[in-house]
């Protein structure tokens, strides 16, 4: 299908698929861009980085002016050109069940499981929890600082959602990456504020990154009011309401993760389709 599985663009097989990165030669093209990978915070793109940027976004002008450059690069769909510059990196967030899918039957082995460098650049903590698939995987091994120094990083199918089911159910948001358009090889699990592709759609209105194709949704009827799944929304979607001691959802607010329904033992909270509300239907 032209856009994939159910009409999600990360469903689509060919996406993953070793004829695209031929075609655009990324072994040499992500070699070159992970080996700098670290200077990307600071590296100048269109005369501006990201050091003030909170502040540059806050001038009338020019702060429309880089928000609207930004999401045009990463937003590109043209065929990749330089490694330096993030063009068509866009991502989507996605739950549980939808990144068991991809690792089933859509992501190219090998299959390998290497550092967060967000979290790692953001906290000095080195963890192992992005998956990576097809070319991005292969490279991996001439790149010894990604690789974590104890565990085991090629993983099987099974492996893989085992490890992503683990990261999940502690709390890390699932994320899908173009990196670089149209070839798919990033399947994240991390945090806010470390995650550097929620975080500059969060702390500046940067669409760097879609929200789901779902939203939660609350039976009140089997709601406690316990309060658990609020402290795991990170996104402020859910909030505990005292009159009706019961918790409502901010369906605006909501990212679709679905973390939270790893805390509710009530079975209180369900992905819906983000379609089945008019109000959201679109809304990414």
């Amino acid at each position: 299908m032209k856009h994939g599985d159910g009409g999600k663009w990360y469903l689509n097989a060919k996406n993953y698929s070793n004829e695209i990165a031929e075609a655009y030669d990324l072994r040499e093209f992500l070699m070159e861009q992970y080996k700098n990978f670290e200077q990307i915070p600071i590296r100048k793109v269109n005369g501006f980085n990201a050091a003030g940027l909170g502040y540059t976004l806050k001038m009338p002008i020019i702060g429309r002016v880089v928000k609207a450059l930004a999401e045009k690069m990463l937003h590109s769909e043209k065929p990749p050109t330089n490694p330096f510059k993030p063009e068509g990196h866009m991502g989507q967030v996605v739950p549980l069940d939808d990144a068991i899918a991809i690792l089933e039957n859509c992501a190219a082995e090998p299959i390998i499981e290497k550092h967060c460098m967000c979290r790692y650049m953001h906290r000095g903590i080195k963890e192992a929890c992005c998956i990576n698939f097809g070319v991005m995987s292969e490279i991996i091994e001439k790149l010894p600082r990604f690789i974590p120094a104890k565990e085991k990083f090629l993983l099987t199918r099974e492996e893989a959602v085992e490890r992503f089911t683990e990261h999940n159910k502690k709390g890390y948001i699932g994320t899908i990456w173009y990196g670089p358009f149209p070839y798919i090889n990033n399947l994240c699990s991390c945090q806010t504020p470390e995650c550097a592709g929620i975080r500059p759609r969060l702390d500046f209105g940067i669409k760097s990154i879609y929200k789901a194709e779902y939203v939660i949704e609350i039976n009140q009827d089997l709601c406690q009011g316990c309060t658990a799944c609020v402290s795991k929304c990170q996104f402020g979607a859910l909030k505990y309401n005292a009159v009706l001691k019961r918790v409502l959802v901010d369906q605006d607010k909501c990212y679709g993760c679905g973390i939270c329904m790893h805390a509710c033992k009530h079975n209180a909270l369900r992905l819906v389709s983000r379609d089945q509300h008019r109000s959201l239907k679109g809304e990414y």
